[in-house]
C-alpha cells in the first residue's frame, strides 16, 4: 500500500512538472521580482522630487503652477495603492501607469522652466539632483523592460499548448503588460522646422 503510494505521488510530480507547473511558478516569481524592481526605481524618483521642486522653488518663485503639478502628480502616485496584485489587475496597471506618466509630464515641464534660469543651472545642488533624476529614468527604463521580458515569458507559457491546459487547471491567467502612454502621439510623425524662431529668453529673476 505504502509503495502504491509513493508510486501515485511520483507520477503526480513527474506530472506536473512535465505540464509546466513549475514553470509557472518560476516565471510567477521571476515577475514578481521585476515587479518589485520597477516599484523600487519609481519611488527612488519619488523621492528624489521634493528637493528638486524645492531647489528649483528658490530660484524660479513665479514658476508656481509648474511647481504645483509637480507636487500634486507626485501626491497622487503616493496616495495609490500599489503591490503585486497590480501585474493581475489589468485596470490597476492601467491607473498606475497613467499616474506615473502623469508624474513624468510634469516633471520634464519641470526641468524645461529650471533651463530658463542660469543661476539655477549653475547650483551644485541642481546639478547632483538632476544628474540623480536622470539615472534613476535610465533604471526605470532597464526596470520595465525587464520586466516586459518577464510578463512575455509567463504569458507565452500561459497561451502555448499544452502548459495552457494546466493554466486553465489552475487558474493562471494572462498578466497585464506595460503600454506607450502616449501611443496616439507617437504614431504621428514629428513636424520639423528649422525657419521657426527660437521662443524668447525669460526675464532675469529679481535679485534677492
Amino acid at each position: 500500500m505504502r509503495k502504491l503510494a509513493l508510486l501515485l505521488g511520483l507520477a503526480a510530480i513527474l506530472s506536473l512538472s512535465g505540464c509546466g507547473y513549475n514553470d509557472f511558478q518560476t516565471k510567477d516569481e521571476a515577475v514578481k521580482k521585476s515587479w518589485a524592481e520597477v516599484l523600487n526605481q519609481y519611488q527612488r524618483r519619488s523621492d528624489l522630487i521634493p528637493n528638486l521642486v524645492a531647489t528649483v522653488q528658490g530660484y524660479a518663485q513665479q514658476e508656481k503652477d509648474v511647481l504645483l503639478g509637480v507636487t500634486e502628480a507626485r501626491s497622487r502616485v503616493g496616495q495609490m495603492k500599489i503591490d503585486e496584485s497590480v501585474v493581475n489587475n489589468p485596470q490597476a496597471m492601467q491607473n498606475f501607469q497613467k499616474a506615473q506618466g502623469d508624474l513624468s509630464s510634469a516633471l520634464s515641464r519641470l526641468l524645461v522652466v529650471a533651463e530658463n534660469y542660469p543661476q539655477l543651472k549653475s547650483d551644485a545642488n541642481f546639478r547632483e539632483l538632476q544628474s540623480q533624476l536622470e539615472g534613476t529614468e535610465n533604471r526605470i527604463t532597464v526596470a520595465r523592460k525587464r520586466f516586459t521580458e518577464s510578463i512575455e515569458q509567463y504569458n507565452v507559457l500561459t497561451r502555448q499548448f499544452p502548459t495552457n491546459l494546466t493554466a486553465m487547471l489552475f487558474s493562471y491567467a494572462v498578466k497585464p503588460q506595460f503600454t506607450v502612454e502616449n501611443e496616439k502621439a507617437i504614431s504621428v510623425a514629428p513636424k520639423v522646422d528649422f525657419g521657426a524662431k527660437p521662443a524668447p529668453a525669460p526675464a532675469p529673476a529679481p535679485a534677492k
